[in-house]
């Protein structure tokens, strides 16, 4: 064995190696340049990206889409310090996540010197957990730990800061595998027969699904479940997509920004309320248990987070898949009560109309009707479509209208709400669902926040759609000003050519002023090999009306 693969830097390289890892998203330095090159000789595929924030992005959504940890791989100081936004966001929305962070040398490590700083203490307030290796010998054993700590629910950010002269020393090898981190088995058979028990004997059951329900093997088994009774359904959503075509009549609407939505409704009406996998970040308790009336039965791998809206009578903790598993059997054949059956069916047809209703809004000189442009967009795609969803007005009309039926098919950030993650996100989805349509939605201010990695995809050979509704302004803000202030202050932006800019990087692009014209390059873009970017302008004079079905603080 030659000296550099006794280095600590491939000793690294070995572990996410060995935990199945199959790319690393990052931007190199001198404090990190041992690990680049060590993944010259073995280890997962790299990724050069065009800003670490971008890279987390990246590395967020491989670990939701796979439920293996996406890795990160960047330099010291400010290199460090650009992964912030991306790993608060992965650990607020529980996408598991390993950050490895170069650092200077330990001799310098308390020293006023070039790119020195106590990079635990920053990462340590955005991931699950952070640390600092001090010893050649243990950097396999860190970078180990971290892998279970991201693994773990909930899942997470973990980050091993790694200083130069560490990586650059010799290391024995401390793992020959990394096993992986044990499933727990289904919750206690009293608990599972007190929740039929309540189930069976309520008058309006409902369920409601979040991130921890919509894993693979989570889904299937709620899928079971929803096969023999007739239990309804609300989505969260990172729960969106757990009800699938064959099972629609279950689905009642997905909730997470609307008041009296359907959803809302069903909850609302609800005696009874079936939580899988939900955490209330996804859609705080008091937004839709305000009063604390409604007996809750909360499924999960994890203890519930007391809440004075939030104090489950039954607490069902275990594998959520295996715990699911348990009650299908003997909840099998249970029925609607006649009154919430009819509220149930009533429901469903608001959401038809809903689509209905807003469908028919006129487009303007302004430009297109938004809900128009995202149901157009639903049509198109098929099911096995990834859509990656960015944060803006935009985001509410994905929310409210756009319906999928495959879980982490449509992809939200909604514990942060962050500017920025749809373009990335979706190339993570081309990398790791080859062959698959992939397609990102934003706005004009939140496409320029990751538009640089259009050059990454073209250089990767990337193919996916990406669709801007577009306003020249920050509207998302601006429509709760008006509603807060009654005028606008700070939204404001300068229109820019985005074919032009597109075509820079090597990208198709598009701008459209017409229904017809959104619909002939939408058709365009998908079908042809690349990145490929439709510009709609639209009209979102209308939030303001939809602003008033909102909860307060809704997007703060």
């Amino acid at each position: 064995m030659t000296a550099q693969l006794e280095r600590s830097a491939q000793r690294v390289v070995e572990v996410v190696g060995a935990e199945g890892v199959p790319y690393i998203f990052g931007v190199p330095g001198a404090k990190i340049d041992a690990v680049y090159d060590a993944l010259l000789d073995e280890g997962p595929r790299l990724v050069v990206c065009r800003h670490e924030q971008n890279a987390a992005f990246m590395a967020a959504a491989v670990g939701r889409l796979t439920g293996i940890p996406g890795v990160v791989l960047v330099t010291s100081g400010p290199g460090t310090a650009n992964l912030a936004t991306g790993l608060l966001t992965a650990t607020t929305e529980q996408d598991p996540v390993v950050a490895l962070c170069g650092a200077v040398p330990r001799e310098d490590r308390l020293k006023r010197t070039h790119q020195s700083m106590d990079a635990t203490a920053l990462l340590r307030g955005v991931t699950k957990a952070s640390g600092e290796v001090s010893d050649p010998a243990n950097a396999q054993e860190a970078v180990a730990a971290a892998f279970r700590t991201a693994m773990t629910e909930p899942r997470g950010a973990a980050a091993v800061v790694l200083p130069t002269d560490v990586l650059a020393a010799p290391a024995v090898a401390a793992f020959t595998r990394v096993p992986p981190v044990t499933r727990l088995g289904p919750a206690p058979a009293d608990g599972i027969r007190a929740a039929v028990e309540a189930i069976r004997a309520a008058q309006r059951p409902a369920l409601l699904v979040g991130v921890r329900g919509a894993g693979e093997q989570a889904c299937a088994a709620l899928r079971g479940l929803l096969a023999g009774t007739e239990l309804p359904v609300v989505e969260t959503f990172q729960g969106a997509g757990v009800v699938s075509r064959a099972l629609e009549e279950h689905y009642v609407g997905r909730v997470g920004l609307f008041r009296n939505q359907p959803g809302d409704t069903v909850l609302a009406g609800a005696d009874l309320v079936l939580t899988v996998g939900y955490d209330p970040v996804e859609y705080d308790p008091a937004l839709w248990n305000g009063g604390g009336s409604r007996r809750i039965v909360h499924v999960d791998a994890i203890p519930a987070t007391l809440d004075r809206h939030y104090q489950p009578a039954l607490e069902l903790r275990g594998d959520v898949a295996a715990t699911l598993a348990a009650l299908a059997g003997p909840l099998s054949g249970l029925r609607l009560a006649e009154p919430f059956r009819s509220e149930i069916d009533r429901q469903r047809r608001r959401l038809r109309e809903l689509d209905e209703r807003a469908m028919s809004t006129p487009h303007t000189a302004a430009g297109l009707n938004p809900a128009v442009v995202v149901l157009t967009l639903r049509e198109l795609l098929t099911d096995d479509a990834t859509v990656a969803c960015d944060v803006g007005s935009m985001y509410i009309y994905m929310a409210r209208h756009f319906r999928t039926y495959e879980p982490r098919h449509l992809l939200f950030s909604d514990g942060q709400q962050t500017l920025g993650v749809g373009l990335p996100w979706a190339m993570a989805a081309c990398l790791v669902r080859p062959g698959r349509p992939v397609v990102s939605v934003s706005g004009d201010g939140g496409f320029l926040y990751s538009a640089q990695e259009l050059e990454t995809a073209t250089r990767l050979g990337l193919t996916f759609t990406h669709v801007i509704l577009r306003d020249n302004s920050y509207d998302m803000v601006g429509f709760q000003e008006l509603l807060k202030y009654g005028r606008k202050s700070g939204v404001e932006l300068g229109d820019y050519d985005i074919v032009k800019y597109a075509e820079a990087f090597g990208a198709h692009g598009y701008r459209v002023s017409t229904e017809e014209e959104y619909v002939a390059a939408l058709r365009q873009a998908l079908a042809e090999p690349g990145p490929s970017v439709v510009d709609v302008p639209v009209d979102y004079s209308h939030n303001v009306d939809l602003a008033a079905q909102l909860h307060q603080d809704a997007f703060v």
